[in-house]
Order: C-alpha cells, then structure tokens, then sequence
C-alpha cells in the first residue's frame, strides 16, 4: 500500500531556540487510512502538521505528500490536502454558499465546478436550507459544518482535521462523523487529532502518540489497546504520557 504522507529523519527548530522540536522523525501515513495524532499539550502535534502542510519549513529530513517534496513544491502539495482547524476558518458575514465560492475560486476551481461541489457538500452536511444566510448567525455546530465544508470544496485526496468537532453538541459531533467515515469510504485520507479520545476511538483505524517530540507508540488501534492491557485509547494515553498536569 502507498503512503499517503511519509515524512523521514525529520528535525525542526524554531527560529532562536537551540533545542528541536522533532529529532529524526519517521512516521508513514497510509493512503486511504484514518489517522490519529494524538500527545499532551506541547508535545508537538500542531507543529508536525504546520510542516506537513508547508505552513512551517523544516531545517533536515523529508516530508512528502502522495510522493511530493513538501520543502521543494509548496504550491503543487496544496492541490492534494484540505485543512479543517479548529478555529474558524470562514467569512462570518458571508453566507455558506459565498464562503464556499470564494474558497473554491481560492482553490483555483471553475466556478461551475464550485457552484456543483458547494451544493452537493451543503446538502449532505444539512445546510441547504440555510446556504444564503449569514454564517454569523449560525449556532456553533453549524459553523463547524460550515468550517468542514470549506476543508472539503477541491475533493483534497488528504485531510487534516484539528480539534473539528470542538464545542458542538452530541448530535452535530455524530453527524460530523459519519460525514467524515463516508469522506473516507471514498478515498479521502484523514489525519485527525483532538482531545476527544473516545471520538477518536470511533473514527481512527491508526494512532500515533506523541510527547515531547518523538512517537511513544504508533499502530492499529485495537492491537495496541490489548498489547498494553488497555480498555480505551484514554488509558492507552495516560500510561504512555503521564498523569502530571500539561497545560502549562
């Protein structure tokens, strides 16, 4: 099976600092698979995925996109992926349709293309009848769907998703996901990470933990709960990273 991001002897410094980030990182993402990230807080999550996507420019070692130098083809790498974060990424003054015109022009879509895209994603996602309003009036997980739906305008063959269920309640989170399962059914990649480790349990097939850089462990979910005598990917955390507070 491909990968659909391999990234090799990875290391990172921010601008100043004497200490990197990563250290002689590997980890491969396969095509097709549902994958999760997941670490305390500064572990290194939200800077591994700035360099994947080109936000951040690594000093040693690869990153590639479906075979693509990362570092060498900053334009070419965003044809492939779709960036969900978790602020909102959207014109609230706009309505779902205009946002998702703009962004798809942004894209570099036709805009008949756009207008075709836009009105299959707000119908799945239950925002149709709602597709001319203003996205400022929307309750938080309707943003969240609107926020979705920007991520996905250009069909990315890779999606990265950051906290995208954050705040929204019980219904609209499972809504999301099964959303996102059909996303993946039909060949999207994901790359997902969040602090909801039972929502993850449901939608990651893979996981990697991270702290302070490095991977404590990566593999198929349901083979690392029993190799390390675990009920649930919270346990699975908290063995491998501590019980100490790391919000600081």
């Amino acid at each position: 099976m491909t990968n659909a991001i391999a990234i090799s002897n990875l290391r990172f410094y921010y601008p100043g600092h004497s200490v990197s980030v990563f250290e002689n990182l590997n980890l491969n993402i396969k095509t097709g698979s549902r994958f999760g990230i997941f670490g305390p807080n500064g572990a290194g999550k939200t800077t591994l995925i700035a360099c994947i996507t080109g936000i951040l420019k690594y000093s040693h070692g690869s990153i590639k996109i479906n075979g693509i130098e990362v570092s060498e083809n900053p334009h070419e790498i965003k044809k492939h992926f779709g960036y969900v974060p978790q602020d909102f990424s959207f014109y609230p003054e706009l309505s779902p349709m205009e946002n998702l015109m703009f962004f798809g022009a942004w894209a570099g879509l036709s805009k008949s293309t756009t207008q075709k895209r836009a009105a299959e994603i707000l119908e799945v996602l239950g925002l149709s009848e709602v597709k001319d309003k203003p996205v400022r009036k929307f309750s938080g997980g309707m943003k969240r769907r609107v926020n979705l739906a920007i991520g996905v305008i250009q069909q990315p063959a890779i999606l990265f998703l950051d906290e995208p269920t954050v705040g929204v309640d019980i219904h609209s989170r499972q809504a999301l996901i099964s959303y996102l399962k059909m996303l993946n059914t039909n060949g999207t990649t994901l790359m997902y990470t969040s602090h909801q480790l039972s929502e993850a349990e449901e939608l990651c097939d893979e996981v990697a933990l991270f702290d302070e850089g490095k991977i404590k462990v990566q593999g198929l979910l349901s083979p690392l709960l029993q190799q390390h005598q675990q009920n649930g990917l919270e346990g699975l955390f908290m063995e491998l990273t501590g019980k100490k507070y790391r919000d600081s």
